[in-house]
């Protein structure tokens, strides 16, 4: 967990509190001790699903590219 800690950038807590909310890159349990693993290519994912969620990088969500939006029964005076 502490490697995959390091590559995320955060603190091994922090990704062990994503883990018990379900928020965080997928993991699984290994060998007999359970050791809690984290794929690499599950890891490189979960960033790229975080990176297409972020409206900043992904033009399509920001909102600042988005066009204007009129209310229902309001009307501009010039």
């Amino acid at each position: 967990m502490k490697e995959a800690a390091v590559y995320l950038g955060i603190s091994p807590r922090t990704l062990y509190v994503w883990r018990h909310r379900r928020q965080g890159p997928p993991s699984f349990r290994l060998g007999a001790r359970g050791r809690v693993t984290y794929r690499l290519d599950a890891l490189d994912a979960w960033i790229r699903e975080q990176e297409e969620a972020d409206s900043r990088c992904n033009p399509v969500l920001n909102p600042v590219n988005a066009a204007p939006q009129r209310r229902d029964g309001y009307t501009a005076t010039a």
